[in-house]
């Protein structure tokens, strides 16, 4: 199968947004407006490698994500020069180039413009131009034809080969990377646009985007709760990480409790039972099993009824081990597991002050609250 690689170019100043950060790195709706597009294209089945163009000094897009990152430019076809440097892979790779201020990117634009490149040499969304055109010159105004004219947003899609020699050909003032080939007579497929793509350029666009971004429909929020005790053994199991232990938890799987509690949450979010109805202990199949198998498939069946997981928080109940020095650990663990930003998932330790189980230390309890939003 061809691969399909994504080029995210976000190194611009961003200046006319009116912050001192620059509009990728801003909030939109609790994210930050980079992190929508990093999101949309990790989640795509077809995608196989991804390239964020920003500096190092932004620090990572997103934590738990695997991708490459490359330096920008002084010139935006210098940053997407260098991010398609930084893609090590065969000529006739198709190749999604998107500006990081367009944080609406979904799952049907990708899927067109993947297939468009079987038929054409580039594609890239658009939208037919509504308004009125008019030129004016000394005062006199002439209206414009709007026939054949067209806003162009990104995604822009490319061969990697085509594109790559087609920019280091060109001048250094396109107006888009769509430029770069059309001289040449390229074959261009235009797919439907988006308003949700369209750009954040100035302070008034994040309103709209706001807008347009957010999921009809009031969230849903699950808890869950989880218990284990210990017996013999030299290590736990919690969030996917392995700590040292003096015992370990007694499962039928591997009793991570605090990724059992968030499975219970995200299920009781959209009425789906608990994790005995879906992996009864009961099942061989289940003996020593990984949690994440049961945390992946609640967000399967959550994503079937409308749903994504928009954040998490998870509590973890015990006096020892100490849970703090793999508190980072076990959020990015997490965090890769669902395919959420960093800042989305919270883990928390506490101790019960020698009270009860927990207390006598002869177990571990965990509990978790999960937010889902629906799927825009």
């Amino acid at each position: 199968m061809t691969r399909v690689a994504v080029l995210i170019v976000a190194g611009g100043k961003g200046l006319r947004a009116g912050a001192e950060a620059p509009k990728q790195w801003q909030a939109l709706l609790g994210r930050r407006v980079v992190d929508w597009s990093i999101d949309a294209f990790s989640r795509h089945p077809a995608v196989t490698d991804i390239v964020v163009v920003a500096s190092a000094d932004v620090g990572a897009p997103i934590a738990g994500q695997r991708f490459s990152r490359a330096e920008p430019g002084a010139t935006r076809t210098q940053s997407v020069l260098s991010g398609l440097a930084a893609l090590e892979l065969p000529d006739d790779t198709k190749v999604l180039i998107h500006d990081a201020a367009r944080p609406g990117i979904d799952e049907v634009r990708i899927n067109a413009l993947i297939d468009a490149l079987d038929i054409s040499d580039a594609a890239a969304p658009v939208l037919p131009v509504s308004d009125a055109l008019k030129t004016e010159k000394e005062g006199r105004l002439k209206s414009v034809d709007r026939t054949g004219l067209y806003r162009v947003q990104t995604p822009q899609a490319f061969r990697l080969g085509a594109i790559r020699s087609a920019l280091a050909a060109a001048g250094p003032d396109l107006v888009d990377d769509l430029a770069a080939v059309e001289a040449a007579g390229a074959r261009v497929t235009l797919v439907a646009g988006s308003l949700r793509l369209s750009k954040i350029t100035y302070p008034e666009d994040f309103d709209m985007m706001s807008r347009l971004l957010a999921p009809a429909g009031a969230p849903r929020v699950g808890k869950g709760f989880d218990v284990h005790e210990f017996e013999a053994g030299d290590h736990v199991t919690l969030c996917g990480v392995r700590i040292p232990h003096v015992a370990k938890l007694k499962g039928h799987s591997d009793a991570d409790a605090g990724w059992h509690a968030l499975t219970d949450a995200i299920l009781g979010a959209v009425a789906l039972g608990d994790i005995g109805d879906h992996f009864p202990p009961s099942d061989p199949r289940w003996k020593n099993a990984d949690s994440g198998i049961f945390l992946k498939h609640a967000q399967t069946l959550a994503e079937a009824k409308g749903y994504r997981i928009d954040s998490c928080d998870i509590t973890v109940i015990c006096e020892a081990p100490k849970v703090k020095p793999h508190r980072e650990a076990m959020r990015a663990r997490t965090a890769e597991l669902l395919v959420l930003p960093l800042d989305a998932v919270s883990v928390k330790a506490t101790t019960t002050e020698g009270l009860g189980f927990t207390g006598r230390r002869e177990g571990i309890a965990a509990e978790a609250i999960a937010v889902l939003m629906p799927k825009g």
